[in-house]
């Protein structure tokens, strides 16, 4: 499950990207703009770079990798498959919605235990979890990254502003683009700094501190869990408030986007605000650990396995998904 070696060019490479690269870029600046000088310090030491867009100049690198004969393991990681009900109830259970190969929660939870073993991973190997992480705490805000349902959307067949698409690349890219008016890392940029000043001053100040509670690095799953099921409440309250039906027949550039995007702007801003205090607690407990060298017999399984709910039937969906992969035909 440990990929070896991949050209690191491979990130500026086009791909299908959830959230598109706007999203995930976006969410990488903002968490620039609110991390600490510690935390700074150190993310830009395990990406080698100290220029501005450090963290977003690799936030889409998982997408384009999960394409490559090596990172094809990597495919599961970027989602959760809720077998809910949408619109009558939306909820995650770990148990049953994180497959066999893994999902989005226990990717966060592997990957945030990797990045802080320089002794025992390779450098190559924490640079590879770090960039994990910056896409991971992007996709699990979106909700239908945390949905089963038509493959999260993207089975669901519907237009945008004329355009024949599907409900998943809606909600990863047309509706974010119309917003902003692009898709160029500048445009990122620049949503980025208006989402950081509500943030800090502006609409989202007074409920930021709530995106992150009490998570921690210390139960990198609980953590994740929660971000999870938060995304997936948008399924039933937003995103499909009145179910497949209604979408499939509907262009979705009108009344549709103008009851979603503040749910999209919000859910850009947690993905930001998480990632800087997710990405602070492992630089300060890093620091904290600094000059203790970890034995190899001292650690947990380092490919993630004991993360994975316990080995169980796969369920219809399950094998539904299993069978239809992860291939350039969906975006999930």
């Amino acid at each position: 499950m440990r990929p070896s070696t991949v050209v690191l060019a491979l990130a500026s490479a086009q791909s299908i990207h959830a959230w598109g690269n706007l999203g995930h870029e976006t969410v990488a600046f903002i968490a620039e703009n609110l991390i600490t000088a510690n935390g700074e310090a150190w993310a830009q030491s395990i990406l080698n770079s100290t220029t501005s867009g450090y963290l977003a100049s690799v936030a889409t690198w998982a997408d384009t990798y999960r394409y490559t004969a090596e990172g094809k393991f990597s495919a599961a990681y970027h989602f959760i498959d809720a077998e809910d009900n949408p619109p009558q109830s939306c909820n995650i259970d770990y148990e049953r919605d994180c497959g066999a190969s893994g999902c989005v929660v226990s990717a966060i939870a592997n990957y945030t235990r990797r990045v802080q073993q320089p002794s025992v991973v390779s450098a190559q190997q924490v640079n590879y979890a770090l960039r994990w992480l910056i896409h991971f705490l992007g996709d699990i805000t979106q909700p239908l990254h945390d949905e089963n349902l038509a493959l999260g959307g993207n089975n669901i067949d519907v237009t945008f502003d004329s355009t024949s698409t599907n409900l998943h690349h809606v909600w990863d890219t047309n509706m974010p683009e119309k917003f902003v008016g692009g898709y160029s890392l500048a445009d990122a940029k620049t949503w980025a700094a208006n989402l950081t000043a509500e943030i800090k001053t502006g609409k989202y100040k007074k409920q930021a501190a709530s995106w992150f509670g009490s998570a921690s690095i210390s139960d990198p799953v609980s953590a994740a869990l929660t971000w999870a099921t938060d995304g997936n409440s948008y399924v039933c309250s937003v995103v499909l408030p009145e179910g497949e039906t209604a979408v499939e027949s509907t262009d979705l550039g009108d009344a549709y986007y103008q009851g979603a995007i503040d749910t999209i702007e919000l859910q850009i801003a947690k993905g930001g605000y998480r990632l800087a205090h997710w990405l602070d607690q492992i630089a300060a407990a890093q620091k904290v650990s600094s000059g203790r060298r970890s034995r190899r017999d001292d650690l947990s399984n380092l490919d993630g396995a004991d993360f994975l709910p316990l080995p169980r039937e796969l369920s219809k969906a399950k094998l539904a998904r299993q069978a239809v992969g992860w291939g350039c035909d969906h975006e999930h």
